[in-house]
């Protein structure tokens, strides 16, 4: 007796329509989490260089490049403090003090003291770089330096003047990284009538939100 054969049924299989909406839905809230996430860091951004707001932090790092023979590597501390005008502007001030040294060319101190005002990029941030925001800086005031070696003691001090370009990564809501390459001069009297360098600085600043601090201030009344 001759078995029959049955011939296989060839086909397609077809997902559940459910399970394909499933995963369009799924998608969809992916993509909406990421433009929130990015509008959020916007936000943050913009929130901390708003009208009232202050400024404080420092630059902990100087390496000095040397506009001048005999510039050495160069490492000082740069407080500073600062309140939002408006938005985008900050106006404050900054202390300066450093040490400079290189082997069979002396020793260099350094010190400042003066205004500083802060320009922000204006706009949305670009949402690959949401959590930055560039800046530029200017200051001036009195800045010097006094340079020790076995031979000579000249001393340099007057108006100083800075300018220069500057980049802030918010690793928190509330704290910046900063790079800031500046351009410093020093006109004034002495031995040494003027002296400039250019400076890459690197430090963080703490952006306090201003009611927060006038409610702090309140309460300690």
């Amino acid at each position: 007796m001759t078995r029959k054969v049955r011939p296989k049924k060839v086909g397609i299989e077809f997902l559940p329509i459910s399970n394909i909406i499933l995963n369009q839905l799924f998608m969809k809230k992916n993509l909406f989490m990421l433009a929130l996430a990015m509008v959020a860091g916007v936000v943050v951004v913009k929130a901390q260089i708003q009208r009232g707001n202050v400024l404080v932090g420092g630059d902990v790092a100087n390496f000095d490049v040397g506009l001048n023979e005999g510039s050495v590597f160069t490492v000082d501390i740069t407080p500073k403090a600062a309140w939002f005008i408006k938005d985008n502007t900050a106006i404050g001030a900054y202390l300066n003090l450093g040490y400079q040294t290189a082997k069979g060319k002396g020793s260099d101190f350094l010190y400042g003291v003066g205004a500083l005002v802060r320009q922000y990029s204006g706009g949305n941030a670009v949402p690959a770089l949401r959590h930055t925001r560039l800046f530029v800086e200017a200051n001036v005031g009195i800045d010097g330096i006094n340079h020790s070696a076995s031979s000579t003691n000249t001393t340099t001090n007057g108006l100083g003047l800075g300018i220069g370009p500057g980049l802030s990564y918010f690793i928190t809501p509330n704290v910046g990284l900063e790079g800031l390459v500046m351009y410093r001069g020093i006109l004034g009297f002495g031995t040494r009538a003027t002296t400039s360098n250019l400076n890459l600085n690197v430090g963080f600043q703490i952006y306090l939100p201003g009611r927060a601090l006038r409610n702090a201030a309140t309460n300690t009344q």
